[in-house]
């Protein structure tokens, strides 16, 4: 079944969608990062014309209300993740390329339209998350060394930070659990909460972890209702976390459950 390349808009007031004009290309597992300039930057996603991934990428001006090509990544990749930095540069880190997983990262800079290789992570991650902390840095959480996508499950336990003064990786403390597929988000506290996932040794499961920044670790917290995985993760206005959808133990969930933030 082909890649859709249509778009919606949902508008809060009205509570309604609406058609919006379409991508060049039809993508899946593909992100979308809100730039500073309004803009909305559209990354990869796999080619099934037999390359595997794309590298190209696009910008959805909400003005106009089109899509338009702008440059294009090093290595084609997808189940990448893409945060906006305090910089407004974008940082695209891993994936998988059709064959294997990713390490390497790139910065796109809005100002030029362009991509640029950085340092690598410490290892090949898809599927993983990636938080932007408040002091500036990145958290890379989990996610497969690639092998999963070849049948061989591989989930990750380890976690790393990306240090925008220097454009590097590092390592810091594991979770208590491997994690692929989870979800993870910046808490009012500066703590990350990490839920779900699939992991090694209980397949979809209901644990929680909590990241502190300072101290560089991870702790457990609050376990889930039900064992979620491909789930989203919200913060809302109340400081409450919405957790909704995804997969469980048998298939896909309508049910959504709250986490109310410390």
């Amino acid at each position: 079944m082909p890649a859709s390349s249509s778009a919606e808009l949902f508008d809060p007031s009205t509570g309604g969608f609406s058609t919006t004009g379409a991508m060049a290309e039809g993508r899946v597992s593909h992100t979308a990062t809100l730039l500073l300039n309004g803009k909305v930057l559209i990354v990869g996603g796999p080619d099934y014309s037999g390359s595997g991934a794309r590298a190209s990428a696009e910008l959805y001006d909400p003005s106009t209300g089109s899509f338009s090509p702008t440059g294009s990544m090093n290595t084609g990749r997808y189940r990448h993740t893409a945060t906006r930095l305090a910089s407004g540069k974008v940082l695209i880190t891993g994936g998988f390329d059709g064959l294997v997983g990713l390490s390497s990262a790139e910065m796109y800079d809005p100002s030029t339209g362009t991509f640029t290789l950085i340092s690598e992570m410490t290892c090949k991650r898809l599927a993983h998350t990636a938080t932007l902390l408040a002091n500036g840095k990145v958290l890379i959480t989990g996610g497969s060394d690639g092998h999963y996508e070849l049948g061989s499950a591989a989930f990750l336990a380890t976690a790393e930070l990306f240090d925008p003064s220097t454009e590097k990786f590092a390592i810091t403390g594991a979770m208590g659990a491997t994690r692929f597929t989870h979800a993870a988000t910046l808490l009012p506290s500066g703590k990350v909460l990490v839920t779900g996932g699939l992991s090694l040794n209980e397949w979809v499961i209901a644990t929680t972890e909590l990241y502190d920044p300072p101290t560089g670790s991870f702790t457990p917290s609050t376990t889930m209702t039900t064992r979620r995985q491909l789930h989203t993760m919200t913060l809302l206005s109340s400081g409450q976390v919405m957790i909704a959808g995804g997969y469980g133990d048998g298939g896909s969930l309508a049910s959504w459950e709250t986490y109310l933030s410390k």
